[in-house]
C-alpha cells in the first residue's frame, strides 16, 4: 500500500491538535486561537455537540487541513467527509472505515495498542497507526520499541502528549504527535484566555522544530 499523501504534510508539521470540547462554539475558538500560532492542521472529534457543522465551516477555508476524530462506523465516516474532512482517525480498529476512507482519498488513523492491534489497524487499511494512549503505554519508550518491530509504520501517538516530551516521541520514532488537552485547554478557552492557548502552541511548535 503507497503512502498516503497527506503523511508527508503531518510529518512537517509534527502536531495533530486534537480538538475535543463541549461545545461547538469553544471549538471554532480553539481553532481560531492556534491558528494565530501558527497551526493550520485540526482533528475535529465527534465527540464535540454538532462537530459536522464545525467541520463543514473550518473544511470550506482552503488554507486548512481538516479530519474528524473519534469516528465509530462508516455512516459517520461517510458524514463527516460530505462536511469536508480529509482524514478520518478512531481510537480503535475499525475496519468499516476503509471503504469511505478510500473511495473519498482520505487518510485513515486507527487507534492500536499492542503489537498485534498495529498488525490489525494496518491490516484493516490504517494509513497512519494511532497509538493511544500514548503516555499509559510506555510513552516514548513504547514507540521505538515498537518502531523496531514495525519499521515501516507510521505512528502517531496520542494521549498525555505535551509540549515537554513531544520531541522525545518524534525521537524515538513517531512520524508526527497528536495533542489534545494540553492544546486545547477548554478551562482557558472558557476564561477567554487566549493568550495561553497560543503561548503552549507556540511552545510545541518551537520544541518539534528545534
Amino acid at each position: 500500500m503507497a503512502p498516503h499523501p497527506l503523511i508527508e504534510i503531518f510529518r512537517a508539521a509534527r502536531i495533530v491538535p486534537v480538538v475535543r470540547t463541549s461545545t461547538a462554539a469553544r471549538a471554532a475558538t480553539a481553532v481560531e486561537w492556534l491558528r494565530g500560532a501558527g497551526i493550520t492542521i485540526f482533528e475535529i472529534t465527534l465527540t464535540i455537540p454538532d462537530a459536522l457543522s464545525v467541520i463543514r465551516d473550518l473544511a470550506s477555508d482552503p488554507s486548512l487541513l481538516v479530519g474528524v476524530g473519534t469516528v465509530p462506523d462508516a455512516a459517520a465516516a461517510e458524514a463527516s467527509i460530505a462536511a469536508g474532512a480529509k482524514f478520518l482517525v478512531s481510537p480503535w480498529v475499525e475496519p468499516t472505515l476503509a471503504a469511505p476512507a478510500r473511495a473519498a482519498g482520505a487518510c485513515l488513523m486507527m487507534g492500536a495498542f499492542t503489537p498485534t492491534e498495529v498488525r490489525a489497524a494496518r491490516a484493516a487499511g490504517a494509513d497512519v497507526v494511532k497509538i493511544f494512549p500514548a503516555s499509559s503505554a510506555g510513552g516514548p519508550g513504547h514507540i521505538k520499541a515498537l518502531k523496531s518491530v514495525f519499521p515501516e509504520v507510521v505512528f502517531c501517538p496520542t494521549g498525555g502528549v505535551d509540549a515537554r516530551n513531544a520531541g522525545e516521541y518524534i525521537k524515538a520514532g513517531a512520524a508526527f504527535v497528536g495533542i489534545g488537552g494540553k492544546l486545547v485547554d477548554e478551562a482557558a478557552i472558557a476564561a477567554g484566555n487566549r493568550g495561553a492557548v497560543e503561548a503552549a502552541a507556540r511552545e510545541a511548535l518551537g520544541i518539534l522544530q528545534a
